[in-house]
């Protein structure tokens, strides 16, 4: 069951265009990481799915319903994350999430307090003495709090230090195994690469691929380092697949994407002293769509 799906979704600011024909969907109990680089249409395409603005055209729907005709009854079951979290400032931690948890009708004062531990979140301070990253520990707590069915996150790590990162995701990975459905935004690619199934990659508001995580990784592209004992150019590698190529002395560098038959028989007819053939990391084959 797909728990997101957009057809042809477009969003257009006047003449400038935040998304263009967005089709994708997101499978139940995946977590989809949705990457580019900011204005790539990131923030857009999240908004859109969540009402807050509404398409130029094309459509999205949540659990089935679409997001402009059932909006409130739809966002009872999303979990939501923005980039920037905003407050009262005189209120305490914990009566800003007893207010939040009003809205859902419901218990929510075991999650409130157990997510707030594992991030070690003071639920008695006020919310004008948090630092930044605490902040953003009171919008993950706000988000969770009413165990909703589809998680949406909007670069949710910033202002967390490297060991709050590391419990974050480890939420994000019970969550998930509960059955819950994450939709990840991010330009920072380690934590995608960390935790997602499948990635979107969206440049200038265009969808430009999705895959899964590990065919991206593992099928789509080799990085390959040579070392030779004698001197080669630039005019041998000169063939289909072969990017950022790199000579340097006595060491080549290069990505491969095709038939590995190819690529090894250009590989033995260099007298080599060593060789290395590796994944590459999700960065490089990001700044490859990125040119």
């Amino acid at each position: 069951m797909d728990i997101v799906e957009t057809k042809n979704l477009t969003k257009y600011y006047g003449s400038v265009t935040g998304i263009k024909d967005l089709s994708l969907s997101v499978e139940e109990g995946e977590i989809l990481g949705f990457i580019g680089p900011n204005g790539a249409g990131k923030s857009t395409t999240i908004r859109l799915l969540l009402s807050l603005i509404y398409p130029s055209s094309g459509s999205a729907t949540i659990f089935g319903k679409d997001v402009i005709e059932y909006g409130p009854e739809i966002k009872r079951e999303i979990g939501y994350m923005p980039s920037e979290v905003f407050y009262y400032e005189n209120m305490r931690v914990k009566e800003l999430l007893e207010y939040s948890a009003s809205f859902y009708h419901k218990d929510c004062s075991k999650r409130i307090k157990d997510i707030s531990a594992l991030l070690k979140l003071d639920l008695n301070k006020k919310i004008d003495d948090l630092s930044y990253g605490n902040k953003k520990k009171v919008g993950i707590v706000q988000g969770l709090l009413h165990d909703p069915r589809l998680i949406i996150l909007d670069e949710p790590t910033g202002g967390l230090d490297p060991l709050m990162q590391k419990n974050f995701f480890q939420l994000l990975r019970e969550e998930n195994q509960a059955g819950k459905t994450i939709f990840f935004s991010s330009h920072i690619l380690s934590e995608v690469q960390k935790i997602c199934d499948r990635v979107a990659i969206v440049k200038d508001g265009d969808l430009i691929n999705i895959e899964s995580m590990e065919n991206l990784i593992q099928n789509n592209y080799k990085r390959v380092h040579l070392v030779t004992r004698q001197k080669v150019k630039h005019e041998q590698f000169q063939l289909p697949g072969v990017s950022n190529l790199k000579i340097e002395n006595s060491n080549v560098g290069f990505l491969y994407k095709g038939d590995v038959n190819t690529i090894s028989r250009l590989i033995a007819q260099i007298d080599l002293v060593d060789f290395m053939v590796e994944e590459p990391d999700l960065e490089e084959i990001f700044m490859h769509y990125y040119g």
